[in-house]
């Protein structure tokens, strides 16, 4: 049997067993919180039960090292829904230590991409079309420099709402201990 099979058979018995039951909740986040943090495994749960988060209590957007890498890409847009449609009035930043993402290297990446089958002609026609497969495949060197650099990039978007506080964390991913590195109270300023 494939995982997705198991994953539709045991879902049949959950809705059957009505197990959704004690997750229902509403669109909009109790805590009027998003948080941005990593795809991670060790963070599914470990996370929220770290933050006393609970289902329905946060907007959260999970993606590699928990880094928004472009200003007007989808990452970005899903942060500006929040606050601006489904009522979050502050972002949590959430790196971790021992992240994959701070030993990415672009160049290894692009070999593995070519084993499993992507042609020198993609990958020519893409340099060719301006894109830097290299840096945009690159992880970071500092965790502490990647989260501030994310609430750096979040806090200066033009589309910030006004006043709307950006905040970074580490979370130690053995533990579940976290470091406040950017408070974003202490600068909410009008831009």
């Amino acid at each position: 049997m494939s995982q997705v099979s198991e994953i539709l058979q045991y879902n049949r018995q959950f809705v059957e067993d009505k197990e959704y039951e004690k997750y229902l909740t509403g669109k909009f986040p109790d805590k009027k919180m998003v948080v941005i943090t990593c795809m991670d495994t060790r963070l599914v749960e470990l996370l929220p039960k770290a933050m006393n988060l609970k289902n329905g209590d946060v907007k959260i957007i999970k993606i590699a090292g928990g880094i928004v890498s472009h200003p007007f890409g989808s990452v970005m847009r899903s942060i500006l829904v929040a606050l601006y449609e489904l009522k979050a009035d502050e972002v949590i930043v959430v790196g971790h230590l021992d992240c994959g993402m701070a030993a990415l290297d672009g160049d290894h990446m692009i070999q593995e991409i070519r084993n499993r089958g992507i042609s020198e002609e993609v990958l020519s026609t893409l340099e060719h079309s301006g894109i830097d497969l290299n840096s945009w495949l690159r992880g970071f060197k500092d965790i502490k420099a990647g989260v501030t650099g994310t609430v750096d990039l979040i806090k200066n978007h033009p589309l910030l709402p006004a006043g709307v506080p950006v905040h970074g964390m580490i979370i130690d991913p053995n533990t579940g201990a976290l470091d406040l590195v950017v408070d974003g109270y202490e600068d909410t300023s009008a831009k």
